[in-house]
This record gives C-alpha cells, structure tokens and sequence, in this order.
C-alpha cells in the first residue's frame, strides 16, 4: 500500500480529539480553577490572534486573508470577553474594603428590622 492519507481526514480527527478533550477539561475542572483556567485559554486566544493576523495580512486578497480577517475580529471579541469575565470573577474573591462600606453606611438611617426594637414601637420584650 503506497497511498497517503488525505490531510482532510487527519484534520478533521485532530478537530474532534480537541473538541472531546476540551468539553472534558473544561466541565471536570473544579470551580477554584476556573479562574485560571480562564487565564490560559485567554493567552491561546491571543496566540491564534497572532496567526490570524498573518492569514489576514496577505499580499494577496483572497479565500485566506477574508477567513483571517474573520477570525481576526472573532479572536478579539473572545479574548476581551473572556478578559472581562475573568475580571468579574477575581472581583468576587476580594475582601470588601470595610471603611468604605462603613463611610457609606454613615449618611443612611437606621432601618429597624425583625428583632430589633424601634422607638415608640410596642413589640414582643427581649
């Protein structure tokens, strides 16, 4: 047997093994990593910028450079997205500043809720 086999068939099985590997990553990995693991396809995002723009940057305009200017835009919006998102979820983690919460907690009335006794209030004694 002296045939090869066709580069659409060996490209097609890598799309499919990255896609199993990929939903298995992403849906098995613990929720503290999702962080991270947000960082790193960020910094692949930008790699496929990068080959986006020389596929988009041609001397020729054609299939090629229409496909990369394509994915030049959608590579951006992915990767600022997913900035963003990364952003929101870091800022879920941080510590509340206390003297800014107690600065604007200075200017509001105080609310009486249940268990506490307002003023010229008849309520249960505690």
């Amino acid at each position: 047997m002296t045939g090869s086999v066709d580069p659409i068939l060996v490209n097609i099985t890598i799309f499919v093994l990255a896609v199993f590997v990929g939903y298995h990553v992403v849906w098995n990995v613990t929720p503290a990593l999702h962080t991270p693991l947000m960082s790193v396809t960020n910094a692949i995002s930008s790699v496929v910028m990068v080959g986006a723009i020389l596929a988009a940057g041609s001397d020729t305009i054609g299939y090629g450079s229409i496909l990369g200017g394509i994915a030049v835009a959608l590579v951006a919006t992915n990767t600022f997205g997913g900035f963003l998102v990364t952003y929101r979820m870091l800022q879920m983690f941080k510590k509340k500043d206390r003297s800014a919460a107690r600065s604007q907690d200075a200017g509001r009335v105080p609310q009486s809720g249940p268990g506490e006794k307002a003023e010229g209030r008849s309520g249960p004694a505690e």
